[in-house]
């Protein structure tokens, strides 16, 4: 690629580490940054007017748009959305409440009360709150499972029939539906005010959409019913879903014909009309209310025509009119559905918060994720008390919401007059609604969740640890039932985040020739490796859950297995402590043999004053013979271990002042006793002799004074079994810059890596650290005397330069590009 396309620049600057960027930069010290609590207490608590209104700003959103509410410019817009929105909200609320488990007519105030408390406190402009599928089939499972139809059989004095007392399950199950809603309200309005609005970012999208999916299933399950008129045995708890499947393929025989045929036209003329609206929406300036069309005329036809009296067709049966009073709900019921109600919040709360956050950013404004939180919930909890079940924004309402032109809140206002409008007038009028109708609306409504399983084409080409977590969800949830489904979803996607954090990639950096950059070698061909220097990396932070992963890495990268080095070090180090030991000792019996045998030639020349010189010549013969004799033994005993010893291992340590630890193995070739003679008189390092059977080695560089016999028979070999070395390593840097934290493990890890390669004088250094990570390496005692702020670097490039150059490196990479400005300024 053309570089004068993008130019080039130049940076002329010093060497930076740590602590010389403090100096230059004047960081602030923790303290600075962080007021005391008494001060943050303080401050808290402290009221002024600003502080107030804007307190009660964010608290009632309304109050900041609707004072500037323009009439003119929003209302047309915002009442013909509500209208639209709001005849989509009857047949869908008749339906849903089905899927509840709870009479028709409560699906209707779930429509109206929670979408007028969102109003005062919701901050989003369009989504749509009300009845949703998934919420609704949640709702359902509880209110079957705590309310059977086996609990309320009537009895006949003794007697128990077969017929269910339909006026009192349903008012229990009114009862359980309302304690679930109101706790999973509270537990959202909880989470709100302590700001845990982020809590909603553990459900990713895949695991919201397979949830989703899958809770279709049990939504289209639980319809079947209606769909075949037969009367299966609801089961709850894991595999209820396939043993209701089970048992209503087994009644599929005894399917009630005229409730088919009218599901099967329904259907058919759902999806047809949809289809067709579909075709000519974009011609028209509101979208064809089918649901709406298709309740009015199935009410239509089922009333002149007596489905339910001639073929015994299931209707929804008589609606009350007009509004019920508030009740307060069963706290007694709170114990057994708290598992549910946090399910539901949290579903609820990702649904809304998705919506919400893709319409605001579609149109240019922010959604509160904490205000969003308490608004839900306040919308669930003070429904609850007017005999509401759990609601959240629909996707297909906001979105018509959207389309047709709604600017505000003012929408879900006008779409709750038509609610209420129904339910005061309008109600009666639907009694003669058959089941099966609103069981097709679910059908044909569900068609967009069924569409999701195309997610795992998606997900196949794009992440394939996204897929484990819609297919785990997708099953777990079909398979376990909603609530346990959804704990078992959300574990299992944390658990893939701990283990892409386990199971980071590790690399070894190069420089990229001509500029300061450093890529991983394996990836990138032009990356050439430092003189020297090994760079490190982890794409993952380092924490107690990699530490020891981070370690084995590092030892696997380097080529380094330092345990096992230290380990030889050290016996070899014993080794040279006994050797020295013993060789101390000889001296010392040498050195009295020596003086007895000159005791003895003194008193036997002192006892014989007179001698010839033959005589006196034999004798001093003799003497030089006895302490020949004496000589000889050391030298034979010397060669004896030259010669049984001249295909073993000579390890070798030198202590020059440059390098006092330096060690190294060496294989021998077959040396003589004069190199071995001539090494043991070095003043720098001294020998030793491994076992024979050793056939991994380390080894170094020679020292300069070394004898050149010795270098010719010794050769280098690698460590074998102790793991790769290269002698050309004098540095390592650890790259910190993927690090957004460190913890007490990590820097402890980080500590002992420095101590431990320093064993075999290889300097550690870091690069990359972010100020949060600094910090906590201050607050985590990992300086010292000899671990300073002068070993952290701004940069893998300074850190590199510095360690080439204290290492006394023979050519250093250096940035010198051909342009020395960009944009006419010097950097």
């Amino acid at each position: 690629m053309d570089s004068r396309r993008f130019g080039k620049y130049i940076v002329e600057r010093e060497v930076l580490d740590e602590q010389r960027l403090e100096e230059i930069t004047q960081r602030k010290t923790y303290s600075d940054n962080q007021s005391s609590l008494t001060e943050r207490l303080k401050d808290s608590l402290r009221c002024t007017v600003p502080k107030l209104k804007h307190s009660i700003m964010s608290s009632l959103p309304v109050l900041y748009w609707l004072p500037k509410y323009s009439v003119w410019d929003y209302g047309m817009p915002d009442l013909i959305s509500g209208i639209s929105v709001g005849i989509m909200h009857l047949p869908q609320g008749l339906a849903y409440a089905m899927l509840a488990s709870v009479p028709p007519v409560f699906g209707l105030y779930s429509s109206l009360y929670p979408a007028l408390i969102y109003f005062f406190f919701g901050t989003s402009r369009h989504i749509s709150i009300g009845t949703f599928t998934v919420l609704s089939i949640m709702v359902g499972s509880v209110t079957e499972r705590l309310a059977p139809d086996v609990n309320f059989l009537i009895q006949n004095g003794t007697n128990v029939t077969a017929e269910v007392n339909i006026t009192a399950r349903d008012s229990y199950r009114v009862q359980v539906a309302v304690a679930t809603t109101v706790l999973g309200g509270l537990i959202q309005v909880a989470l709100g005010l302590v700001k845990f609005g982020f809590v909603g970012t553990y459900l990713s999208e895949p695991l919201v959409r397979a949830y989703t999916t899958a809770a279709s299933a049990h939504a289209v399950v639980a319809q079947l019913k209606y769909i075949f008129g037969v009367s299966p045995t609801r089961f709850s708890g894991p595999f209820s879903m396939v043993y209701t499947l089970k048992d209503v393929c087994s009644l599929l025989p005894h399917t009630h014909l005229p409730t088919l045929v009218v599901s099967a036209v329904s259907m058919v003329l759902l999806i047809a009309a949809k289809e067709l609206n579909s075709f000519i929406s974009p011609k028209l300036p509101v979208p064809i209310p089918v649901e709406l069309i298709t309740i009015v005329a199935g009410t239509l036809i089922s009333a002149y025509s007596h489905l339910n009296r001639n073929y015994t067709i299931s209707v929804v049966g008589e609606i009350p009119s007009g509004l019920s009073p508030p009740s307060v709900p069963d706290a007694s019921l709170f114990g057994e559905v708290i598992g549910d109600a946090f399910a539901l919040a949290m579903v609820g709360y990702a649904i809304s918060i998705s919506l919400g956050k893709t319409f605001a950013l579609k149109h240019g404004y922010k959604v509160d994720s904490n205000q969003e939180l308490v608004a839900l919930g306040l919308s669930n909890a003070v429904g609850g008390f007017f005999q509401c079940f759990s609601v959240c924004s629909s996707m297909s309402r906001s979105l018509i919401q959207e389309t047709t032109g709604g600017k505000t809140q003012m929408a879900a206002v006008a779409s709750s007059l038509i609610v209420l409008v129904t339910i005061l007038k309008l109600g009666p009028l639907f009694q003669e609604l058959p089941k099966a109708v609103l069981a097709a609306i679910v059908f044909v409504n569900l068609k967009g969740m069924f569409k999701q399983h195309s997610d795992i084409v998606t997900l196949w080409k794009r992440s394939k640890i996204d897929l484990m977590v819609w297919l785990v969800t997708w099953v777990s949830t079909l398979l376990l039932n909603l609530d346990l489904g959804l704990a078992a979803s959300i574990l299992f996607a944390l658990l893939t985040v701990i283990f892409r954090t386990q199971m980071p990639t590790y690399s070894v950096l190069g420089n990229v020739p001509g500029t300061e950059l450093y890529v991983d070698m394996e990836t990138h061909r032009e990356a050439r490796d430092v003189p020297g220097v090994t760079i490190f990396r982890s794409s993952a932070t380092v924490y107690f859950a990699n530490a020891d992963l981070y370690i084995e890495a590092l030892k696997e990268k380097s080529g380094l297995d330092i345990s096992k080095m230290i380990i030889y070090k050290k016996r070899q180090e014993a080794k040279q402590r006994r050797r020295e030991r013993r060789a101390e000792r000889r001296a010392k019996r040498q050195a009295k043999k020596e003086r007895r045998v000159a005791h003895r030639a003194a008193k036997h020349l002192s006892g014989a004053p007179v001698f010839s010189v033959e005589e006196e010549a034999g004798s001093w013969r003799n003497t030089c013979v006895d302490g020949d004799v004496t000589d000889r033994d050391v030298t034979d005993r010397e060669q004896q271990g030259c010669t049984e010893r001249e295909n073993g291992t000579v390890f070798i340590i030198p202590t020059t002042p440059r390098t006092p630890d330096r060690w190294e193995y060496l294989k021998g070739g077959e040396p003589d006793c004069t190199s071995l003679g001539s090494i043991s008189e070095l003043q720098e390092g001294d020998t030793t002799t491994l076992d024979s059977s050793s056939d991994d080695t380390l080894s170094r560089d020679l020292d300069s004074s070394s004898d050149d016999t010795l270098s010719r028979d010794l050769e280098r070999i690698s460590l074998g079994s102790l793991g790769k070395w290269s002698w050309d390593i004098h540095s390592i840097i650890i790259d910190l810059s993927t690090a957004n934290f460190i913890d007490i493990v990590a820097i402890k890890t980080i500590r002992n890596i420095i101590h431990d390669f320093s064993e075999i004088d290889v300097d550690i250094y870091i690069a990359g650290c972010q100020a949060p990570v600094v910090e906590q390496l201050e607050l985590g005692d990992f300086f010292s005397e000899t671990i300073t702020k002068r070993s952290l670097f701004v940069s893998v490039h300074d850190a590199v330069l510095y360690c080439l150059n204290h290492r006394g490196a023979t050519s250093i990479p250096r940035y010198e590009p051909s342009v020395d400005t960009y944009d006419g300024t010097k950097l």
